[in-house]
């Protein structure tokens, strides 16, 4: 059984390497292996990266090596599902890392009779701080991330979606390719097109694949704004894809919104009450998140950070609320 392992990066010469170096010290027979790597139009050292991999790397079957013009995520991977020759694709993000025996743990979900397997993504961070700690905290915590199995859950059993899918090559011949026009939330908007087409996402936590956290709050905020832009722009192409939290951020946006005007108004408790639960729940989140870890006085502003990436995601997604009428989705 051929692996088609694929990369596709936009200026990430910071992080490429490491991904690389990853799938190099995998367990599978690297002459099984097939490695497409897509270069969507970088303005840094991405592409030459990637080219002096293909030189170098001559044990896997092949390594190809692939231009993006249309620069988008989506876009890159109709790059590669146009190209790859594997009987399996497997999608690793250049912001990751893989453990050895990634790729042996995804063929052996799929040999057993599944069709689309992945596993458990926790973040880590490069180069530890006590800031960067205490982003990572934020980005970990369910209350500052997301409540998405694929982050924490021990069960194995059938999900949504997936951060780092392995698919059968019939699943996307059935399915069709990537929406171009989305930005953040192609993977979703896929994942619910297999699901309708009749196969299974199938979770299992022995898989483990790990997202690097933005190395700032500046980064982290515009990704929590992009990521509440396009769920909201997303409603137009695939509403059945989302889930009542992608939207928990806005409606606290909202409800800032209202409870602001009923206290212009005279109505100042429906206000007090609002923001007296929403800060018992950020300290008691912040407290749980510490839990086991190393102190540092950074991890005092937890629940600062929380309200930051809610207050983003929220008015991300009111901006793409407003935009919906007259985006073109198709």
């Amino acid at each position: 059984m051929i692996v088609s392992v694929c990369v596709i990066a936009y200026n990430e010469e910071e992080y490429l390497g490491n991904i690389l170096e990853n799938i190099k010290e995998q367990t599978f027979p690297h002459d099984q292996m097939e490695i497409v790597l897509v270069d969507s139009m970088s303005k840094d050292g991405t592409k030459a990266i990637m080219e002096k991999f293909q030189k170098e790397e001559k044990d896997f079957k092949s390594v190809i090596v692939l231009d993006n013009p249309g620069r988008r995520l989506p876009a890159g991977w109709n790059v590669a599902l146009k190209n790859y020759t594997g009987d399996i694709i497997l999608r690793v993000d250049a912001h990751s890392m893989i453990p050895k025996d990634f790729v042996a743990k995804n063929v052996a979900v799929l040999e057993s009779g599944e069709y689309v397997s992945g596993g458990i993504r926790p973040n880590i961070i490069q180069g530890s701080t006590p800031w960067k700690e205490t982003l990572l905290m934020a980005e970990q915590s369910m209350f500052g991330s997301s409540i998405a199995s694929y982050r924490r859950s021990g069960k194995k059993g059938y999900v949504k979606t997936l951060f780092h899918g392995a698919y059968r090559r019939e699943v996307f011949e059935k399915a069709g390719e990537f929406n171009e026009k989305l930005g953040r939330t192609e993977d979703n908007e896929m994942n619910y097109r297999i699901r309708k087409a009749g196969y299974k996402l199938c979770y299992s936590p022995e898989i483990i694949s790990y997202q690097y956290t933005r190395s700032s709050l500046k980064a982290m905020l515009k990704q929590k704004f992009g990521n509440g832009y396009w769920v909201a722009l997303t409603l137009k192409v695939c509403p059945g894809c989302l889930s009542l939290y992608h939207f928990i951020p806005a409606a606290f946006v909202f409800g800032i919104l209202i409870t602001t005007l009923l206290g212009i108004l005279g109505y100042p408790q429906f206000a007090a009450v609002m923001w007296g639960l929403y800060w018992l729940m950020a300290i008691i989140m912040s407290i749980q998140a510490v839990i086991g870890h190393r102190k540092f006085w950074q991890e005092l502003l937890l629940p600062i950070l929380f309200f930051l990436l809610h207050i983003s995601y929220g008015i991300g997604s009111f901006a793409g609320l407003i935009k919906l009428p007259f985006w073109k989705a198709k």
